[in-house]
C-alpha cells in the first residue's frame, strides 16, 4: 500500500532546495548581524553577497541598488529581495526577505510584550555596533568607489551628490538627486557605445510582473476607499501600514515619523510606547521597517504584529518583482547605461554622505570611538575577518568604552 507524501519539499529538486536553503541561511545570518540602518545594510550585503559569494558582479549590484533607490519602500530590504529572486526565483526572494526580517521582528515583538521600560538603546554594546556600521559602510564605499567612480567626471558627480545630500534634507531629496545624476550621465555619455552587461536570469515572467504592479496600485487606491466607509478592524490596520510602506522614499528613518502619525492619534499606540519602540528599533539588526511589527503587537497582539509587518513590506515585494523582469532590457540600452553611470556615481556620493550623517555623527563621539572604528576597519579590510567576528569585536569594544 502506497503512503501519501507528507513532505512538500519532496517536489523540489535537490539542487534547487539546496540553493533555497542557502539563500535562507545567508539572509538569516545577515538579519542577525546587520546593524546600523539601511545604508549599513547595503555594506553588509556587498560584503556577503558580492565579495564573498559572488552571487552578482559589482555592476549588477550597483544597478540593483540604483533601481531600489528609485522605488518607494525599504531600499535595503528591496535589494535583498532582488538578490534572492536573481539567485533562486520568487521563492528565493521570499526566503531572502524572511531571513533578513524575522530576527529583528521577533526581537521587537518580544520587546513589545516583555521589555518596555528597559533603555536598551543606551547600552554600551549598542554604541559599539554603531561603530561597526561606520567601518562596514566605509569598506563598501571603498569598494564601490573604485568600480563606479574611476574618473574625474564620475568622482565629481559623487562629490556633488554627497554635498547636496548633506545640505538638503527632505523626504524626496535623494530620489531627485538620483534623477538629476541620471540626466547628467545621459548627457555626458550620450556618444558612448553600449557595453554588454551580464544578463541575469530572472525567473519571473513579464505577465506576473505586470500583475504585481497592478496589484500594488489597486491596493493603494482601493484600501482607503474601503476603510473610510466603515470601521473594518484588521483591514484598517493593514491599510495604514500598507500606505506607509508604499509612499515613503528615503528608507526606514523616514517611515518612523510617518508611522507615528498613523498610530498615535488613532489611539492604537501611546506616545510613550511609540518612543520606547523607536529606541529599541535603533538597537536591533535588520530592517527598520520591522518597527511596524512592534506597533502592530502593541495595537493587536501577535495577529496585529503579523498584519502590520506583511502590510508594510508587501509594497516593497510587489514593486521589486514588478520591476526586475524589465531590468535586463533597460540595463543594456545605451541611453539607460549612460544614465546608470551617473546614477551609480550619485549612489556612491549618497553613501558617503550617510557615512557622515547619520552614522558618523551618532557613533564617533570621542577619540576612542574613532580608534575602535579604525581597528574594526583594519579587521575587515586587511585581516579579511568575517563580518560576524567584526560585529562581536565592535560590541565588546563598545562595552569597554562604555
Amino acid at each position: 500500500m502506497e503512503t501519501s507524501k507528507l513532505d512538500p519539499l519532496e517536489d523540489i529538486p535537490k539542487g534547487r532546495l539546496a540553493t533555497l536553503l542557502e539563500v535562507l541561511g545567508v539572509s538569516t545570518k545577515l538579519g542577525l548581524t546587520s546593524f546600523g540602518g539601511p545604508v549599513a545594510h547595503l555594506g553588509y550585503f556587498h560584503n556577503e553577497y558580492i565579495r564573498r559569494r559572488k552571487w552578482m558582479d559589482e555592476q549588477s549590484y550597483a544597478d540593483l541598488v540604483a533601481l531600489c533607490q528609485f522605488l518607494p519602500g525599504p531600499a535595503s530590504s528591496q535589494v535583498g529581495i532582488g538578490i534572492g529572486v536573481v539567485r533562486a526565483g520568487l521563492l528565493g526572494g521570499l526566503l531572502a526577505w524572511i531571513g533578513f526580517t524575522l530576527p529583528s521582528l521577533l526581537l521587537l515583538v518580544a520587546f513589545a510584550f516583555l521589555l518596555q521600560g528597559y533603555d536598551i538603546a543606551s547600552a554600551g554594546w549598542i554604541h559599539g555596533l554603531k561603530i561597526v556600521a561606520v567601518a562596514i559602510v566605509a569598506h563598501a564605499i571603498l569598494g564601490m568607489g573604485h568600480k563606479l567612480t574611476p574618473d574625474r567626471d564620475r568622482a565629481t558627480i559623487a562629490v556633488i551628490a554627497a554635498v547636496i545630500t548633506l545640505s538638503w534634507h527632505t523626504a524626496y531629496s535623494q530620489i531627485l538627486i538620483i534623477v538629476a545624476a541620471g540626466i547628467v550621465g545621459l548627457w555626458l555619455y550620450r556618444k558612448k557605445k553600449a557595453e554588454i552587461t551580464s544578463n541575469l536570469q530572472i525567473a519571473v515572467s513579464r505577465t506576473f510582473a505586470v500583475c504585481s504592479l497592478v496589484l500594488f496600485c489597486t491596493l493603494l487606491g482601493a484600501l482607503p476607499l474601503v476603510t473610510s466607509s466603515e470601521e473594518v478592524g484588521w483591514l484598517t490596520l493593514f491599510d495604514s501600514f500598507y500606505r506607509s510602506g508604499s509612499l515613503v522614499f528615503g528608507g526606514g528613518h523616514v517611515v518612523l515619523p510617518l508611522l507615528e502619525r498613523e498610530v498615535v492619534p488613532t489611539g492604537w499606540v501611546s506616545q510613550e510606547d511609540f518612543l520606547a519602540g523607536y529606541g529599541a528599533t535603533q538597537a536591533v539588526p535588520g530592517p527598520l521597517f520591522t518597527f511596524a511589527g512592534y506597533l502592530g503587537a502593541i495595537a493587536g497582539g501577535v495577529p496585529g504584529a503579523v498584519v502590520a509587518t506583511l502590510a508594510i513590506f508587501l509594497p516593497a515585494f510587489l514593486l521589486v518583482v514588478g520591476a526586475l523582469p524589465f531590468w535586463n532590457g533597460l540595463r543594456n540600452n545605451p541611453k539607460i547605461q549612460g544614465a546608470l553611470v551617473g546614477i551609480n556615481a550619485a549612489v556612491v556620493g549618497i553613501l558617503m554622505a550617510a557615512l557622515y550623517d547619520p552614522l558618523w555623527t551618532t557613533a564617533i563621539l570621542k577619540p576612542m570611538d574613532f580608534a575602535l572604528a579604525i581597528i574594526l576597519f583594519m579587521m575587515l579590510v586587511f585581516w579579511k575577518l568575517p563580518p560576524w567576528v567584526v560585529v562581536l569585536a565592535g560590541a565588546a569594544g563598545g562595552m569597554l568604552l562604555g
